[in-house]
């Protein structure tokens, strides 16, 4: 089990996820919340987890590589999807590139998993993610894809996807330092 201050500032054993409980304490409060720029705390918050929304979509215009070495990895460049002044997205089908509003800071004691709400399952949607590494803060993307043949229309701040919280058995002595530390926080009110 990791330890993690909770809400009171005292330090306890963290259960393998962490509930809704405990992700309050380690948001509210706090100088590095485990998540910042949330819009509706009580909406987001889930017994096991906490939804992250959509800031925006993006199309992929070009071709990505990765190889064996760093060096090698080149993304695919992008072009945003355009909303209705009401915020809806009307999606094709296909695969998109999509950024959330909130900000994830990670301290060394704790990973996650993003998993897609299951509404979007049911409407022929997925999100794909990998692993949120001890160590990493930023505003976080994944893929969204639409496998719907008829299409899919997606909100501006709609909840998307479930990012639940596990306690490391041990801290992390080097967390994550890859290239996506710190992504897509150019905003003034980054926290």
């Amino acid at each position: 089990m990791a330890m993690i201050l909770d809400g009171t500032g005292r330090s306890g054993l963290l259960p393998g996820v962490l509930s809704r409980e405990l992700l309050r304490g380690a948001i509210v409060g706090r100088d590095r919340p485990l998540i910042a720029n949330w819009l509706d705390l009580e909406l987001q918050l889930q017994p096991n987890g906490f939804d992250l929304t959509l800031r925006e979509i993006d199309t992929l215009a070009s071709e990505g590589q990765i190889g064996v070495s760093s060096d090698d990895r080149s993304l695919p460049d992008r072009r945003p999807v355009p909303s209705d002044e009401e915020g809806w997205f009307t999606l094709a089908p296909g695969a998109y590139h999509i950024v959330y509003n909130e900000v994830v800071d990670l301290p060394p004691n704790l990973m996650a998993l993003g998993r897609p709400r299951s509404s979007l399952g049911r409407c022929g949607v997925t999100i794909h993610t990998a692993v949120w590494d001890a160590g990493y803060r930023g505003r976080s993307t994944s893929l969204l894809s639409v496998l719907n043949p008829n299409g899919f229309r997606l909100q501006r701040h709609a909840r998307v996807m479930q990012m639940v919280f596990y306690g490391l058995a041990v801290e992390t002595t080097s967390g994550y330092s890859g290239r996506y530390q710190g992504e897509n926080l150019s905003d003034p009110d980054d926290v």
